[in-house]
């Protein structure tokens, strides 16, 4: 008998993770608020609850994909929150990139289970919708690998990271280090114009040379740097935010990624 998951946070990128966990046969409780989600996910075969109750009564894993720490403490935290309410023995994901201190607050304060781990992601909407978003998971290695089957149905890597928050971390690492390739990728565009380079032809080129990058093809398969600071600039720019709340936290120095992501010219601080 497969497992039941519960999901929280049916959003733009969680709906499509609800989809792929059904159509992967497990049995998906899925807590939503908009009436179109709700019934969307109910044709697709999940069951839809008005609350967290029924998620907390009966599943083995809960998964949360929520935008920020606020909202996930108000999803996981309190006495009447998921991780006071669900089974000792479940496993809840966080699919939330934020800070370190978040997780590891919520976890203290359950120190019986069930266990938390943090579990941010790379990849976008449509990596998801067909199975090829990663994963990270800090926390316990038992329960990493317990929900691993259960994640790879919508990812195609699942990479346990060590301790908890251990995930968050690599994530925002990968986070400045995009951002900062995205400046990068900007300012030699500059460089172009001044030398009589058309941006879109640029890009074009750097597709297949040498100085190609993740960001480079980012920004080419959004349209180009105007959309692109569109799309993805609202993201970035909360990854940045948690980036640097989290370095300054710890006392950490971003360095020259610091120096890289203030310098571009798109607004990321």
């Amino acid at each position: 008998m497969s497992k039941v998951v519960g999901f929280v946070g049916a959003g733009r990128m969680g709906e499509p993770m609800v989809v792929r966990l059904v159509a992967a046969g497990y049995r998906t409780i899925v807590y939503a608020r908009r009436d179109d989600v709700r019934e969307r996910l109910r044709a697709a075969g999940a069951e839809v609850v008005d609350s967290t109750a029924p998620i907390a009564d009966r599943a083995e894993v809960i998964i949360t994909c929520l935008y920020s720490d606020p909202q996930l403490i108000a999803v996981l935290g309190g006495p009447a929150g998921l991780l006071a309410a669900a089974r000792p023995d479940a496993v809840v994901v966080s699919h939330t990139t934020g800070a370190v201190s978040t997780v590891k607050e919520l976890a203290a304060g359950h120190p019986a289970g069930p266990v938390l781990l943090d579990g941010p992601v790379s990849g976008s909407a449509d990596d998801i919708a067909n199975g090829r978003l990663t994963v990270l998971l800090g926390g316990p290695a038992g329960a990493a690998e317990a929900v691993r089957p259960v994640l790879d149905a919508y990812s195609s890597t699942v990479m346990a990271t060590g301790a908890l928050g251990s995930a968050l971390g690599v994530k925002l690492i990968n986070n400045a280090l995009f951002a900062a390739n995205a400046q990068l990728v900007g300012v030699a565009a500059g460089v172009g114009r001044e030398l009589g380079v058309d941006e879109r032809q640029l890009l074009a080129a750097l597709a297949v040379a040498s100085g190609n990058s993740f960001a480079a093809d980012s920004i080419r398969r959004s349209g180009g740097f105007a959309e692109f600071g569109k799309l993805a600039g609202p993201f970035l720019r909360k990854d940045v935010a948690a980036c640097l709340s989290a370095t300054a936290d710890l006392g950490v120095d971003l360095a020259g990624l610091g120096a890289a992501i203030a310098a571009g010219p798109f607004d990321l601080i």
